[in-house]
């Protein structure tokens, strides 16, 4: 990868991951594994359209990534990277996080 394309990269992933519900939200999927919509809302105190604002946010950057079950769609953090990222902000170990994408 080009030296420029891969800062690039790296800056666009730290613009997603910029925003205080942002980051809540992908550590909530980090710690407690696949969730909805609704989940958040109760867990973050913030509206639905809020939180589904930044998930479009978040899955176009590829750090997160809707999957549908039934009636529901469930989240799920698709971008080790932004793992890393987020175990390095809160002194996290990433082997203790619920996402099956990382195991």
């Amino acid at each position: 990868m080009e030296v420029e394309a891969c800062y690039t990269e790296k800056a666009e992933l730290l613009k997603a991951l910029s925003h205080p519900l942002r980051l809540r939200i992908v550590r909530g999927l980090l710690v407690n594994g696949c969730r909805n919509v609704s989940c958040m809302e109760a867990h973050t105190g913030q509206s639905q359209s809020c939180i589904s604002q930044h998930l479009m946010r978040l899955k176009a950057a590829g750090v997160v990534r809707a999957v549908r079950s039934g009636n529901e769609v469930y989240y799920e953090v698709a971008d080790r990277a932004a793992a890393e990222v987020i175990a390095a902000l809160f002194g996290d170990r990433e082997e203790e996080y619920q996402c099956t994408m990382l195991q």
